[in-house]
């Protein structure tokens, strides 16, 4: 059987966030519920269409961790890359927001009403009854705003870069952005998906 493969990923060069699971059907318990049977094999063919849509999720999601290790390398270091000067550094940042914010709200119109057909993890809904993935992006976009806010009155001259306060604009969301890095590519996987969709559904179906 295949495995999952996803492309070559950033490291963070913030402690590791905490493990989260993409939402899967009930397994045994204590209580005697019974464990979902066990799906056949996929071919290769089979594996490829199920894991094209984190594939190439993983790949956004890795500019995105790219970008992010430079703003949080030079918010730990004290200092900007080597050679790059204060308005590209800047520049980069809000790149960086307006991208992450347009990936979002690009899912959420295009991609995750389509799923959420048939997938709970991408269901809406108002408040924590929407599915976990539409909560992170809730948050994270809190995290943004405040971000770009700061990023803007840098560039503008009315503050001065400080990078103990662009740390201080990025850590209280850091957490969550990888958290749902990671989550929403597990929930993509050929694994996942297999149990809601038929090969001819993800061969159709567009990213």
């Amino acid at each position: 059987m295949s495995s999952e493969l996803s492309p070559e990923r950033e490291t963070t060069v913030q402690p590791p966030a905490p493990a989260t699971e993409a939402a899967t059907p009930e397994s045994e318990t204590a209580s005697g519920q019974s464990k979902e049977p066990e799906l056949p094999p996929l071919s290769d063919h089979e594996f490829r269409q199920y894991n094209r849509l984190a594939e190439h999720m993983d790949l956004y999601h890795n500019h995105i961790r790219s970008t992010w290790n430079m703003l949080w390398g030079a918010c730990t270091s004290g200092k900007r890359p080597g050679g790059m000067s204060l308005r590209t550094f800047l520049d980069a940042g809000l790149q960086f927001v307006q991208g992450l914010d347009m990936h979002h709200k690009m899912e959420e119109t295009y991609l995750f009403p389509v799923l959420a057909k048939k997938m709970p993890e991408f269901r809406s809904g108002r408040g924590n009854g929407a599915a976990e993935l539409l909560r992170q992006h809730k948050e994270i976009h809190q995290g943004l705003e405040v971000l770009q806010e700061y990023l803007r009155k840098c560039k503008s001259g009315e503050t001065e870069l400080e990078m103990g306060a662009l740390k201080l604009k990025m850590e209280g969301w850091g957490t969550v952005l990888w958290t749902h890095l990671d989550q929403e590519v597990k929930t993509l996987g050929a694994e996942n998906m297999r149990k809601y969709w038929t090969v001819d559904e993800m061969t159709n179906m567009l990213m």
